[in-house]
This record gives C-alpha cells, structure tokens and sequence, in this order.
C-alpha cells in the first residue's frame, strides 16, 4: 500500500498536459489543449485538458478524469500501478507500506504478466551481454548487422540459450510461476513437459507506450528450414497483437515532432532507421495492418509514409492495409527502395542527411503509386485496366473528405486518361452502395429490438427534472466562483448598505439560513465542503487561500462521486467557443462579466423552485386530509405563496440579520 504523504506527493507533482502528452498529441487552445480523444475514434478533436484545473476531458465520449485516472483508463492499469507509473516519470520515490497475505494474493494477474516479461526481458539482454554463448552467437550476429552497442542498449536486445528449458527453469528458481510463464507465451507446457518457446534465437522485446515489455519477437539463427524465421509471443491479457506497434515507445515523441510516422515491415528495418537518426518509424511486428494500429499512429499524426523494398508481391498484398489507412481519413505516402535494398540495408549504407534526402524525394502519393503498379501489369490490356480503374475507384471511395476524393479523382482522370465524370458516377456507385448497406443494418438492428424498450416506463416529474438543474447550477457556481467577492445589501441600524462578501459565504447563508438541503447526494456533500471552511476562525485572505485549495482539490478528491462531479462541472468551462471573436475586435460578454448576476439569480431559482415544489407536495397532500388537517395544510400553503411571491421582489437583494 502507498502511503497518502507519497500519493499526495504524486497528485502535486502531475502536469496534466505533460501526462495527457506522452500519449495524445496537443495542441494549445487558449488555456487549454485540444487534441484527438486516445478513447474513441474521432476525426474532429473534442479531448480538452486544463491546466489550471489539472484535469482532462472529451466531450465526444464523455471521459473525464486527472493524470491518474487517464493513466489508469489509458493504460489499464490498477489505482497503485497507475500511481507508481507517475511516481517514476515524476522521480518520486515510492516506500510501500507493508502488505497484507490477503493484498499480496490479490495482485492483479495483468501485473503478473508485466513483471515476469520484464524478468525476460532482463534475463535475455544478460545471456546476449554477459555469456560466452550469447557474445559468440547473439552479440555477433547484432553487430553484423551493424547495430551499436547503445542501440542494442536502448532496445534491449537479446539472446534465448540455444537449451530445451534454459529460461524457464532460471525463471522458476527466481520464484516464477509456470502458469504467469505459460499465460505469456515464454514457457510452451504440454502434457508433463516444458520447453522454452524461443529456444536458439535472438530476441527482440515488444514495448507498450509507456516503455512496458508485452512480449517477444524471436529470430532463429539457425539454417534449419522446417522452423519459422521469426516468432512472436502468443496473446494474453496484455498482448494484443493488432493494437501493438513495435518501437512505438521509441518514436511517439519523433512522430508528433516530425508529424508524420514512417512504416516498415520488420524489427530490424525499426532498429537501423532510428540508429541512423530516423527516430518516427514503427513495425507491424509481422502481422497484417490492423485498425487498431492505425488508430495508434492516429494519435500523434495524421501522416503515415511507407517504406517498401522492391518486392511487388509483397507490396500488392499490403494495399488492403493502405486502404484501411485511407479509410481512417489519414493521408498516405509511399517510397520504394531500389531492387535488392530495404531500409535496413540501405540505412547502413547512407549518412542520415542522404537517407533522409532519399525519402523526401522519393516519397510520392499512395493513390499515384498504387495507379503506377497496377498500371505496369495491366499493360494494354483493357479488361485488367477496367479491373484497375475499379480498384482505384474503390480506394478512393474510402476517403472520407469529400474535397480529397474530388482532388485524388482529378488526378486519377488525367493518369488513366478517363473522363472525370465516369470515375465520379463510379465513386458515386460505391457510396450509394455503401450508405444503403449501413441504412439496411440499421433498420434491422431497430425491427429486432424490443419495442418496449423505447417506450418509457414512467414519466418523469417535471419539477424535479427543474430542480435537479437549479441545484447543479448553483453549485457550478460555487466551485467556480466561491473566493470571489459580491455586493450584498446589508441591513445595519434600519438601513441597507452595500457589502463585499465572498460568493462562498453569500451561497451558503442563503440556503443553510433557510435550511435548504440537495436532494443530490454530492452536491450537498460539496456543500458541505465549503460550509466546513467557514467554521474555521480566520482571515478574510487565509479563507480565501482555503477555498482555493478545495478548489483545486475537488477533481481529485479520494470519494469517486465528488471527483467526478466536479470534473464535470470544471469540464463545462472547457468546451471550445466555436468563434473567436476577439480577433476580430468584438467584445462578447462573458459569465466572468456577470458572475454576480449569474450567483444571485441561480440562488433565487433554486429557492423558487423549492417553495413551489413545496407548495405542490402541501396540495397534494390537501385532496386526502381529513377537516382537521385541511386547516394546518391551507395556512402552510398560503404562508409558501407569500414566501414565493417575496422571493419574486427579493431577487437580487438577501438582508443578512
């Protein structure tokens, strides 16, 4: 268990932007930052963060939280593993306190995969490091392909014994358990036996974004035909091969700077790019190109570039991927090595200012490219060109910017020497086609659904619904505003004078001097909150310096209800003015302007709505009182109307006795 000194340490030390930033890329707005939500896939950036407030927010999908709660949801890790990950960006050291048999039985089985990857991790760099076998076989075959000792260093390469059970049995005399080591893929178990499953091979270790081993890929050194060059960890609960990049954590940051990210096919290809100074490159680790992926790479740019050796089958097969990249509405590049060179050859071969040139001057548009290959085998052909142009049409179609298809269908028209018209009805078609499928779906989805269950079961009370808004803005108003000061009438010797009070204290003797209670449970705790500091005997500049520090505390309250409660509230100020006129020298008056106004006036509806529900619940109760009870209940009723109709006068004005 961490201690609250320690956790209260983290909370300080946590710069919003900075965490949101290791994973999202922002871009200031003001006060705020904007950028793509990490949680949903969007187009248009609804992800704000706040600064001032230390909290994030998407108004696409509704997720809200501080630097620990986006860890934790981002990451999937526990409240703890969340806090220890910041704790160590932070450099914040982390005294546990000592746990329970029952704590330590509970540790999360997620976590028990994230530590023995990292055993492996280790274990493997030390065999290629600091063993005969490992020097003589791993450690030379990485140097001849020309990587560097920091290189391997950085992506802790590796070497696995050329032995049946060489890992498993060192990882089981550390204390590992054979199931944590099956479930990762490390240990093959079958029947009575076990074996390590990258017995012989070089090891490349697999990072999540935040620099975590998921698992492995293994490169056998060996000529032996019946075994696979390359093999990767099996799935578990934290390898999920289509939503892993290999060196994502390496190039995250080179990506977002150089806004766009380079794509190659393999582990090597990663390693020699970014040795020779080409950082934002990334792997699909040997599989096909997954949404999953794409919408990783999405989060730090827009712009995706290829690297292809000079294989055009290899090429043909990978244009299903490229299509699922324009589909995403990212925008596409291609650069072809020439024959018998793949970026990692020719990386070994080139300074970084020529690789560097090379990709800039070869580099050229997907739709372009794929029209030049299909072009070359078609020939004259005109069924295989009919076929082509249908090919093209239909990746085209998947853009989802319609100004873009209208310049990629220009382009195609002179290309394929085709009128424009006849590749815009084709395109047409597929939308037409698209769109009917999706109407279709939808419609079925609706007929097979449970009428009932778009009928309502009860018919909400209208002045509750009222009520619930009212409280909800006052205590919106509260948070906001409680250190700020208002003009009050003060009744002193028969007269009204204005007074400067804080909003905090005006709020709270308008409603507790009334005995005004919430019916929502968090707002009157935050109520609460606040009417604690005024217990406190103290100056008018150290309550101040209080309500401030509850201020910011709110979002990261320990009770989950009262930290998202105020992260919503925080989260409305957030929200982008779709025009910024103030660059074009127009005043537009804000609630900042008028927050005085905005306090008294919510006060003042709140208790009118309450003396009218009041008065709603005494004429209810009136149709079944017997005589004697319909005397008491009128007098109530008429001593609420004057109450209201005074209240009516009053607004803007509360005599504090």
């Amino acid at each position: 268990m961490i201690p609250k000194d320690t956790i209260d340490e983290i909370f300080n030390a946590c710069i919003i932007e900075d965490v949101v930033g290791d994973f999202v890329t922002l871009k200031k707005r003001g006060a705020n930052y904007l950028g793509n939500c990490p949680f949903h896939n969007e187009k248009t950036p609804s992800f704000t963060v706040s600064p001032a407030k230390g909290i994030y927010k998407c108004f696409g999908c509704g997720k809200a939280g501080n630097s620990v709660n986006f860890i934790m949801e981002h990451e999937h890790y526990t409240y703890p593993e969340a806090l220890k990950y910041l704790a160590d960006k932070y450099q914040i050291e982390v005294e546990e306190e000592e746990q329970s048999d029952a704590q330590i039985q509970a540790a999360n089985e997620k976590e028990s995969l994230y530590i023995v990857s990292n055993f492996a991790a280790k274990y493997f760099a030390n065999e290629l490091l600091n063993t005969d076998k490992g020097k003589a076989i791993g450690l030379s075959y990485f140097e001849e392909r020309g990587f560097t000792p920091e290189t391997i260093e950085k992506f802790q390469l590796g070497y696995s014994p050329d032995e049946w059970t060489a890992f498993t049995d060192e990882a089981q005399n550390a204390g590992y358990d054979i199931k944590y080591l099956e479930k990762s893929g490390l240990t093959i178990v079958k029947e009575n036996k076990k074996f390590d499953r990258f017995k012989g091979r070089v090891m490349f270790p697999i990072h999540n974004l935040s620099g975590r081993v998921l698992g492995f890929g293994g490169r056998i050194l060996t000529n032996d035909k019946k075994a696979a060059k390359y093999i990767n960890s099996p799935e578990s609960e934290i390898y999920d091969k289509s939503n892993v990049l290999y060196g994502i954590y390496f190039a995250k940051k080179s990506i977002t700077q150089e806004d766009n990210c380079f794509l190659v096919e393999g582990y090597t290809d990663v390693i020699s790019l970014s040795q020779a100074g080409v950082e934002n490159v990334v792997a699909s680790s040997g599989t096909s190109l997954t949404e999953g992926q794409i919408r990783l790479i999405s989060r730090y740019t827009k712009n995706i570039t290829i690297l292809y050796d000079g294989d055009i089958a290899g090429i043909k097969a990978s244009f299903r991927g490229i299509d699922m990249i324009l589909q995403e509405g990212m925008n596409v590049k291609v650069v072809l090595f020439p024959d018998g060179e793949d970026p990692d050859s020719y990386a070994k071969k080139a300074t970084t200012e020529e690789l560097k040139e090379y990709i800039g001057e070869k580099a050229q548009d997907f739709i372009q490219f794929k029209i030049s290959v299909l072009l070359e085998e078609s020939g004259k052909d005109p069924i295989k060109r009919a076929e082509l142009i249908k090919d093209i049409v239909s990746s085209i179609a998947l853009i989802p910017d319609q100004i873009k298809r209208a310049v990629y269908t220009k382009e195609c028209s002179v290309l394929l020497e085709i009128p424009e018209q006849a590749l815009i009805n084709e395109t047409n078609k597929i939308l037409r086609k698209k769109y009917t499928k999706q109407s279709s779906a939808s419609e079925e989805i609706i007929t097979e659904t449970d009428y009932q269950s778009f009928t309502p079961t009860e018919k909400k009370d209208a002045s509750n619904t009222k009520l619930l808004y009212h409280e909800k803005e006052v205590i919106r108003l509260l948070i906001k505003y409680a250190d700020n000061d208002i003009i009050v009438k003060i009744k002193s010797e028969d007269q009204l004078e204005n007074r400067e009070i804080p909003v905090v204290t005006y709020i709270l003797h308008a409603l507790l001097g009334d005995e005004i209670e919430f019916i929502t449970p968090e707002y009157q705790e935050i109520l609460m909150l606040f009417n604690d500091l005024l217990k406190e005997e103290t100056t008018s500049e150290k309550l101040k310096e209080k309500i401030i520090a509850l201020q910011k505390s709110l979002p990261h309250h320990e009770k989950s209800s009262i930290r998202k409660t105020a992260i919503d509230i925080y989260s409305e100020d957030n929200k982008e003015v779709l025009n910024d006129w103030g660059k074009h020298n127009i005043r537009v008056i804000t609630e900042n302007d008028n927050y005085q106004e905005a306090v008294k006036g919510a006060v003042h509806k709140l208790k009118l709505c309450k003396v009218t529900d009041l008065i709603k619940n005494s004429q209810e109760k009136l149709k079944s009182a017997n005589e004697d009870e319909q005397s008491s209940i009128i007098q109530k009723i008429i001593l609420l109307e004057q109450i209201k109709a005074q209240l009516s006068e009053m607004f803007g004005m509360v005599i504090l006795e």
